[in-house]
Formats: structure tokens, sequence, C-alpha cells
């Protein structure tokens, strides 16, 4: 009859659809010398094996230069042999071939953004599943210490860890398994997948049962800590002292502090999804920014030499000496160092940080006073950061005058400690972006205020819209002068009543003007304060504590340290000026004239006698 069988197009294999894919990202992705360069080091780096060319886990963490003392590269290989599977996840770990590592690198970088719409949190559930183990024991032990340890505080005789998966993580925790992973599903439509192909391959791992062990993230944090401010083409040896001696205890400690914001490292085996997801917005937001700058280290060669003409003659090229980088951080301070720094680029911005922080105030230096605070801190035209330290007053308090004194001014401590007996060191600061001044009437600060604890464990409270009690400055004689984060100012009946009790905030850091002592509230079930509750330890809690030390770090380069020393200046001329006014020379007339124009006589005042 002249009739053809029609047959269907044969559906694409997986692994056309994978270099399909990758050819996309890489040309989507990666600019033309990049691309290039990628191709290089991947052939320069790759071994082979039955016609089959892959990188290995030495070969990787040789080029990326990981240090051997932190004993990562296991975990972070874990990552990109299942990452390397995008978007066929079931198929993990896969061998790093060259599709593969474009899936990685175009994922560890989030350049994936250019060709695929979805956000941040798809990529955060890719990263915990990269990360997570699937281990039945594992998952026994969480389950059984969540149904036998309710989320609560530290008390002095118990001490049950952090906050756990409460009931309605679990419900959370199912509810994202149950869909699809945005980002999978995404990859396969950019390239008109049909819908039959897709089914089953995005639940490859599901986040259920699902957690990442607790020494596998400290490792990882470490190394976070370490590249946070790393540039595309800074290798991580220029940064070889921060893993040695004293440098190195930092970097350990501080990565306790941040993994404390997940679990009771001492108690919890893993972190589960619904922890993860949590807390990573709020509290961790950049926790891995680092990864943008280190895989990017695939896209620049060593081989590329641009001197080069298309006849293969080189140009004569003058090589100018490197121009030397600021430090990190320019001056030395008690409180903030080099780990303490990379901990606060994982929620404020890495640009306002390195190489930008110039220390304004520092109590060991300039005294322990709100003159000296004010002397060193009120001309700066930029945000500032603010840190104090100190160290857990005992309970009940000890005799001391001084802190019987400070108690005194304080309402009845109803909340247990926020962490164990051991860790009575405590950090604790704001993000502030208006210039500092007293508060006689009315708190100030905006809504990008953030107040924050960094040790024993990671917290972030950021600003919350009910009210504005943002920032307080008070100086006598207001009762109780001193620094106040979150607390409602004082009314002026309460301001002239001597002896009143301090009016602390749901979330609130008060700071006492003799900067001797301080305490930070957190009352979870009241809400409603200037400053949101925290998203890890969802239970009251209060620490009291003696100031080791407290600083005031200016976030700005030269030209705010400009506009600073300006308006020093001014202000030391105006005082010189009015120390040079000569009043009772005998010219009464020109003396009254004087007064007159400054408007201190004259009109309805009689400034006193002139006589």
């Amino acid at each position: 009859m002249g009739q053809t069988q029609s047959y269907e197009a044969k559906p694409p294999s997986k692994e056309e659809i994978t270099a399909h894919l990758a050819e996309k990202f890489a040309r989507k992705c990666f600019e033309p010398l990049e691309l290039y360069s990628f191709k290089d080091n991947f052939k320069s780096l790759a071994d082979t094996e039955q016609n089959v060319r892959y990188l290995k886990e030495d070969t990787i963490a040789r080029f990326l230069e990981l240090p051997d003392i932190l004993a990562v590269s296991p975990v972070l290989f874990h990552m990109l042999a299942y990452i390397g599977a995008f978007p066929f996840l079931r198929d993990a770990p896969v061998i790093l071939g060259f599709e593969q590592m474009i899936m990685v690198v175009v994922i560890m970088t989030e350049r994936y953004n250019k060709v695929l719409t979805k956000g941040a949190s798809s990529r955060r559930k890719l990263l915990f599943k990269s990360l997570a183990v699937y281990d039945r024991k594992l998952s026994e032990i969480e389950t059984q210490q969540r149904n036998t340890t309710p989320s609560q505080p530290f008390t002095g005789t118990h001490a049950p860890g952090f906050a756990v998966d409460e009931a309605g993580d679990d419900l959370e925790d199912d509810t994202a398994d149950d869909d699809d992973d945005e980002l999978v599903l995404a990859a396969l439509d950019s390239l008109d997948i049909n819908d039959a192909f897709k089914k089953g391959d995005s639940h490859a791992a599901t986040t259920h049962g699902a957690m990442i062990p607790v020494d596998n993230f400290r490792k990882l944090i470490m190394l976070l800590l370490l590249v946070s401010p790393l540039d595309a083409q800074e290798n991580i040896s220029s940064y070889a002292e921060r893993v040695a001696g004293s440098e190195l205890e930092d970097l350990r400690a501080t990565a306790e502090n941040v993994l404390s914001a997940f679990v009771d490292v001492e108690k919890s085996p893993g972190i589960t999804y619904a922890q993860f997801d949590r807390i990573l917005p709020s509290n961790l937001p950049f926790l891995f920014k680092g990864f943008n700058p280190l895989f990017e280290h695939f896209l620049f060669s060593k081989n590329l030499d641009l001197s080069k003409r298309k006849d293969g003659v080189s140009k004569t090229k003058t090589v100018s000496p490197a121009i030397p980088r600021p430090p990190l951080l320019q001056d030395k301070g008690r409180i903030l160092n080099l780990s303490v720094l990379s901990q606060l680029s994982f929620f404020i911005s890495g640009n306002d940080l390195f190489r930008r922080l110039r220390l304004l105030y520092s109590g060991s230096k300039a005294g322990y006073s709100m003159g000296g605070f004010e002397s060193k801190v009120f001309n700066w035209r930029a945000p500032t950061i603010l840190l104090v330290s100190g160290t857990r007053l005992s309970d009940p308090p000890s005799r001391d005058r001084s802190e019987e004194a400070f108690h005194d001014t304080l309402p009845p401590k109803r909340f247990p400690n926020g962490s164990p007996p051991d860790r009575d060191r405590l950090i604790f600061g704001a993000l502030v972006r208006q210039p500092w001044r007293y508060t006689h009437k009315e708190c100030f600060g905006g809504e990008d205020t953030i107040l924050f604890q960094l040790a024993p464990t990671h917290d972030v409270f950021p600003a919350s819209t009910l009210n504005r009690d943002y920032v307080a400055l008070l100086k006598a004689p207001a009762a109780n002068p001193g620094i106040n984060f979150g607390c409602p100012h004082p009314k002026a009946s309460q301001s002239s009543r001597h002896g009143s009790l301090r009016n602390l905030g749901p979330v609130s850091l008060v700071i006492d003007s003799s900067f001797e002592f301080g305490v930070f509230t957190h009352d979870y079930s009241s809400r409603g304060g200037a400053f949101a509750t925290s998203t890890s330890r969802k239970y009251d809690f209060q620490e009291r504590f003696e100031i080791d030390d407290i600083e005031v770090w200016g976030c700005g380069g030269d030209e705010e340290a400009r506009i600073q020393r300006e308006r020093w200046q001014w202000e030391a001329r105006e005082a010189e000026a009015r120390r040079k006014v000569n009043l009772g020379t005998g010219d009464i007339a020109a003396d009254r004239a004087l007064l007159e124009m400054a408007g201190l006589i004259g009109a309805n005042r009689s400034g006193g006698s002139m006589a």
C-alpha cells in the first residue's frame, strides 16, 4: 500500500544526556578562556585506565592544595563523587571523568544559575546529600535520642545538649523527600527530556534517614574557615600559617563553635537534613561560599600564555612586580583573630570584612569606659562590628561588690545558662550599620542590624520588624547607663528613679557603663522583641558574664578612615577655639556682645550678672 511503519524516536541514553548537559554547562557557564583552561588542567591531571580519563582523590587534593593536617580530602572527594553523578544521582558515586568534573565545577561555584533557575535551597539539599551517609545504626541512635531527650537548655546538674529535631522536623523532612529534586528536574527540563524518562531518577538518595557524620562535618567546617577569604587565583598554601601552632588550635575551636549550632557533638552522631535546612539560611547563609574560588582554580591554567601571537612568536613582555596585598586583618585584636573573622564571613558578606576591617576601639588599649568608646567610635561613618568576650558568672553570684551591684540592676534570673558549664567563655557581638550616637529619647539602628553569638555556640539573631529597639547608648545620669541591644528605651519617668531595674528585651544584650559586666537574654517563649529568636536553640536561656574585653571594628577602607580623621581634627580645632575664648577682660560691652551672639543672654535670658 506504499505505507511505511513509523517508529518512535529512541530516547537518549544517560551517557548522552550527561554529555549534552555538560556541553551546555560548559558553553553557557564558562568563558572561552576558562573552558580552555579547564580542558588543559583536566588533561594534565587525569589518569588513564582502559581508555577512561579521570581524576583521583589524591590528584584533586594536591591540585587544590588541601592541607594534610585537616584530613578533609576523603570528605571532599565523597562530595565530588556524588555531585559528579548529576543529574542521575542514584548512580553515585561516579568516576570523575571530564563531563563529571564539569558538573562538579559548575555546581560548586554556583555557576549553574546561568542555566538553571532554581535557587539556593536546591543546591543546599544537593550538598547535604553529597555529605550524608545512610547508616541504619546512626539513624537508630538519633531516633532514640530524639524520643528520650527533649530540646532544652543546659542546667547545673544535667547537660542534655542543644536542640535536636522536634516532632515537626521529621514531618518536614518526609515532605522534602516526597518532592522531586528541583535542581535535577530543572536540569532535565533545560534539555527538553521526556517526563517519563525523569521518573525515579530524582529519588536517588532521599534525605529521610540520612545524616552527615559529626566528624566529617567538623573537618569540612575547618576547610571552609580556611578558604573563606580565598580569591579565585589565590592558593591555599598562602595561608599555611593558619594550619600550624596556635592558629590551628583557633581554627579547631572556631569549627567546634560552628558545629555546635547544629548538634550537641558529644551526644549526636550526625546532622539530619531538617537541622541542616533550618539552620543554614538564618545562621550560616554563606557557609559554602569558599567553594566558589576554590573550585574556580580549575578554570585557570598555569600553561596559558597570553603573550604568544597566532604565529607562535612570543611578544616582548615586561613582568610587573607583584603588588603585595594588605593582610586579611590589618590590626590585632584580643577577640577577633583570623578564624573568628572567617566565622563572621559565614553570615556577613566577606566583601565587608576581609582586608576591610579597622580596629576603632579596644578596651585593653583605650580603657574600659564610655568616654573612651565615644572618642574612638562616634566619628566612624560606616558599618561597625562590636565584639564582647567574657567569662560566665557563678550562680549564685559571688560576694564581689561590683558584681552584686550589677546583679541588683537585673530582674531575678529565671532562665538557665545556654551552654554546658565546661564551656564558659562567651563571645557576643552586633553588626550596626548606622553611626553610633547617644540615645536620649529613642533607639537607633535599622532592620539590617544583626545580633549574634560566636562562642561557645554560633547563633545569629536578625533584626525583627515588630519593634525598633535595636541599639541604645545611655550615659549617666540616666538610670542603668550602658550599651543595650534589643532592650526597650527607658522612659523619662524611669530615668529619674535611681536604682530601677533594667528592662531586658526578649532577645537582648546589655553591657554596663563600666564595661565590666554583661548579660544576654533569650526569652524564646516571649517573642515580640527587636531581634528574632534562635532557630537552633528553641528554649529560654540567659548568660550573665564578666567582660574580659570589648572591641569595635570599622567596616571600611581608606576613605572612611580619612573622614574619621577629618572629623577628629575639626573637633580638636573647635575645642581649642573654645579654650581660647577669654571673657572678663574688663570690656563688659564686648563680652556682652559676644554672649548675645552666642544666644546665651538677651531677650528673655538674663545670663547672670556681668558686673
